[in-house]
């Protein structure tokens, strides 16, 4: 039997590629994203989705709404990382996830894992390494982590 979907909460969801992927498997996906040319981009791509113009940092759902958090590539960009990480985990239901997807780049911006370990508190690191999710051989630092 497949899992039930998930509420999720994709902060910063860009121009929707994981919020499309998300709502073909059955999720309930909302995407936020700070640009409103981004959420145009993201509602071409993802017709009927949830999709929202707003700060990822201070999302504007009520506490307990989503089963993930979900965030890619935005926490490293934040100027205040660990209050984003609170708000975001009053989001949670009941066990809830966290899941930022981060990296720290050959540019040399970014997130060490090591550091979002820290901020994202105790949780399974998993690098992301396979040259199929990046269209090329991975020689940066690239990872998600779960936590609760």
């Amino acid at each position: 039997m497949p899992p039930a979907p998930a509420a999720i909460a994709d902060l910063g969801c860009d121009t929707g590629s994981l919020t499309a992927l998300l709502t073909e498997a059955g999720h309930e996906v909302h995407g936020l994203d700070l640009s409103p040319r981004i959420i145009e981009a993201a509602r071409a791509k993802v017709p009927g989705a949830k999709l929202h113009q707003g700060d990822a940092a201070t999302p504007p759902w009520p506490p307990a709404t989503f089963d993930v958090v979900l965030a890619r590539h935005v926490l490293w960009a934040l100027p205040a990382p660990a209050t984003a990480l609170q708000r975001w985990r009053t989001l949670f239901k009941p066990n809830g996830q966290l899941v930022p997807v981060e990296g720290h780049w050959s540019t040399g911006a970014g997130l060490t894992a090591e550091d979002c370990l820290a901020l994202a508190g105790p949780g399974h690191l998993r690098r992301l390494t396979n040259p199929a999710l990046w269209g090329r051989e991975v020689t940066d630092e690239r990872y998600l982590v779960l936590a609760r």
